[in-house]
């Protein structure tokens, strides 16, 4: 009598055991299947001190450098993600030498359709010497424009500085720029007022 209830016990025991295991098992497969696309955004690449040059027929346009750099590239909508900063170098065909750049807190690049952001504390210098500041910037390289809704404190060459309440859009290379809702202080005696041709 012992003997028995003693092996009726060992494969209540193993029955339990195999049950246990069958429904973690199911369990287990069942998130995979509900997270399969998560898991997939994940960074493929993290580069730290991260020095990138683009070039375009062997001309350098545009140079970044990043503490560290998060690439997303097994996704459909593959981007690159800058966390902790950056700092874009955008050189002009007719000033090579003296490059205008952009630094924030926090940039995300969008490499299928060359499509920036860039957020927190954005200050944007141009090879012209003029001075931008915002919270945060669009840049669509395609395009060639740069564009935010983000109030503008712009200080120009001669030190005059206009804020911009409604932001600002203009080509990559600012040479033409259109500023929303201007306020500000603006040195009269410094600045080129055009004349009507006689």
């Amino acid at each position: 009598m012992n003997f028995i209830s003693h092996k009726t016990f060992k494969n209540i025991a193993y029955l339990f055991s195999c049950a246990i295991f069958f429904i973690l098992t199911s369990c287990e497969e069942d998130l995979t299947k509900l997270n399969g696309s998560e898991n997939k955004n994940f960074p493929s690449q993290i580069i730290h001190n991260a020095k990138i040059i683009q070039r375009d027929s062997g001309i350098i346009t545009l140079k970044a450098t990043a503490p560290i750099i998060e690439k997303y590239e097994l996704i459909d909508s593959q981007y690159t993600v800058a966390k902790k900063g950056m700092k874009i170098e955008f050189f002009d065909k007719k000033n090579p030498k003296k490059p205008g750049n952009i630094t924030a807190k926090y940039a995300k690049l969008y490499d299928y359709k060359k499509f920036y952001e860039a957020r927190g504390d954005v200050k944007i210098l141009t090879s012209d010497g003029q001075r931008f500041a915002t919270q945060s910037v669009f840049w669509d390289q395609n395009k060639k424009r740069i564009y935010t809704r983000d109030t503008v404190y712009a200080t120009m060459e001669d030190g005059s500085t206009l804020v911009h309440a409604n932001g600002m859009t203009a080509k990559d290379d600012f040479s033409e720029y259109k500023f929303f809702n201007n306020s500000g202080d603006l040195d009269v005696s410094k600045t080129k007022i055009a004349q009507p041709k006689p």
